[in-house]
């Protein structure tokens, strides 16, 4: 195994100041992966635990695997040497090998072994015939001969050693999310204890005096807080520890008071609402009361006023000094566009903070079942879009409605289709870019 890499003290500098209104999709990206570090700390985790993990060093295969060369079917081990391939060749059978036996250096020259799926093959021995494919014969002494018939090839049905990994190869490299096939790797070479980066410490709430979750409370002009839980699963996907904070009036000093304290015991706030500059928007002047704003204003849509900086923190994470300050995303109000940016931005945010690689969304190019005769330049566009079929074709068809406050887009939707800036109109059956909800297991 390779050394972890050494946490970077301070995740946030000045590298992430500009001098925009409003930055583009991609130029905030830009900042983003350039600047987010990972901020957690390695820890031992059994591997059968380890499910959704992210591993914090590289793991190599201690020894070859498989690590012995061994028959892929049920039949009779050969060696070539001894073989007519054209009119074939009869063996005495002199060994019976089963899985778990252990290695036979050599057996008789001239004869075959019976052998079954998984079993050494006797270091002599090169190729496996399948059962379905020979004749036997017992003789009056009562011995085994089998009967090959032509046409096998060198080495056919066995798996070599280091067929699968070779010895000292990387087995899952460090940042990687640990996925059951990743587990399956880690698991063949015998690795039972493996270490990954702790859990990020999210805190979660939502603001505004309209917000309410009790059905007892509502009377028109309230409205139930559908963020705070969506943001709380969103964020469990990433392997997060999620705290609850509620609700939150739209209260400067109430405010301030819950994200100071917030921030003594957790790595990243995510709020919803308030990100705006209106008169009873306070999260913003809040943030750059208590710390610094590093981004806001996106030029995209939905989801243009995401804000995203730090607080300074005096408290302890983890029973330890807590080593950094706490990263705060603030993310709009309405449901849609709090959601894709979550998907967009803070998905590969607390990826790499967590220890990952920064994931790249999957995009693929799908013909368009919809057209666009005006869209606004310079800004990009993710649209809600349901994969259909049309004319023996697979296709994308847009929601046809464009609110941010529609949930409904979201639960009918396969994922999102992506308008560039520099696209203004759209021809129906023109390509475009569809990242799918699966990608981020949605």
């Amino acid at each position: 195994m390779t050394k972890p890499p050494i946490n970077n003290p301070k995740p946030i500098d000045d590298c992430f100041l500009h001098d925009k209104d409003r930055l583009t999709h991609q130029e905030a990206l830009e900042i983003l992966k350039t600047n987010i570090t990972p901020i957690s700390t390695a820890q031992t985790c059994a591997t059968s635990e380890a499910l959704n993990q992210v591993l914090a060093q590289t793991l190599t295969a201690p020894r070859p695997i498989p690590a012995h060369r061994n028959a892929a079917v049920d039949g009779y081990a050969f060696h070539h040497g001894n073989y007519d391939a054209q009119k074939g060749t009869r063996f005495k059978v002199t060994q019976r090998v089963t899985a778990g036996d252990p290695l036979l250096d050599t057996i008789a020259p001239d004869t075959a072994a019976r052998i079954f799926t998984g079993a050494v093959m006797p270091t002599n021995l090169d190729t496996v015939v399948m059962q379905e494919d020979v004749t036997t014969q017992t003789d009056e002494t009562g011995k085994i001969w089998v009967t090959i018939p032509g046409g096998m090839k060198p080495q056919a049905n066995c798996r070599q050693a280091g067929e699968d990994t070779k010895q000292d190869d990387p087995l899952v490299k460090a940042g990687t999310k640990l996925k059951p096939q990743h587990i399956a790797a880690i698991a063949s070479a015998g690795i039972t204890q493996i270490p990954v980066y702790s859990p990020l410490k999210i805190a979660s709430l939502s603001t505004g005096n309209e917000i309410i979750r009790d059905e007892k409370h509502f009377q028109l002009g309230k409205v139930f807080d559908s963020n705070g839980p969506m943001l709380q699963a969103l964020a469990k996907t990433q392997n997060c520890q999620v705290q609850d904070l509620g609700i939150i009036k739209d209260d400067q000093p109430a405010i301030e008071a819950t994200l100071l304290e917030a921030a003594k015991t957790h790595d990243v706030i995510i709020t919803s609402g308030g990100a705006s500059k209106g008169e009873e928007d306070h999260m913003i002047s809040t943030l750059e009361k208590i710390g610094t704003r590093h981004m806001w204003q996106l030029a995209i849509k939905p989801g243009r006023p995401l804000c995203f900086g730090t607080i300074k923190s005096f408290g302890t994470i983890k029973n330890l000094e807590k080593p950094n300050d706490t990263l705060f995303i603030g993310l709009p109000g309405n449901p849609v566009a709090a959601f894709v940016c979550f998907i967009l931005y803070v998905i590969p945010m607390l990826a790499r903070l967590g220890g990952q690689t920064w994931p790249e969304p999957t995009r693929f190019k799908i013909p368009a079942n919809f057209s666009i005769n005006k869209k606004k330049p310079d800004r990009r566009e993710f649209m809600r879009g349901t994969l259909v079929t049309q004319d023996g074709q697979a296709c994308v068809k847009k929601f046809p409605k464009d609110g941010s406050g529609l949930i409904q887009s979201l639960t009918q939707a396969d994922g999102l289709i992506e308008i560039e800036e520099d696209l203004t109109n759209l021809e129906q059956g023109q390509l475009v870019n569809f990242l799918p909800f699966s990608q981020w297991g949605l």
